[in-house]
């Protein structure tokens, strides 16, 4: 995954059919599970655009959005937020999570 920016996501989510952003935080433990669980995700779905970013570098970003914790993968389609979520359960929930936005 890429990292992107605030602005790179504001793009992204605007111009892609579907968007996803995963906020983490580097001393995560649970992050690093998520953050390879995204990666199997990413190669499964190659048409959904999945950038990343460290929660502490977009502090304006979780403000906005009401971010409660890392992991956090924010879900946009057509460049409206349809979801967040907190809990990376599996690869298969996070593919469907996905998938059904698609």
């Amino acid at each position: 995954m890429k990292e992107w920016t605030t602005a790179e996501w504001e793009t992204n989510s605007q111009s892609a059919n579907i968007a996803a952003y995963y906020l983490y935080a580097p001393m995560c433990g649970t992050c690093q599970v998520a953050s390879k669980m995204l990666e199997v995700v990413e190669e499964l779905l190659p048409n959904v655009q999945i950038g990343q970013a460290n929660l502490n570098y977009v502090e304006d970003l979780a403000i906005d959005q009401k971010i409660e914790s890392v992991p956090c993968l924010i879900i946009a389609q057509n460049g409206q937020i349809q979801e967040k979520i907190y809990a990376f359960q599996s690869v298969p929930f996070l593919y469907n999570q996905l998938r059904k936005n698609i």
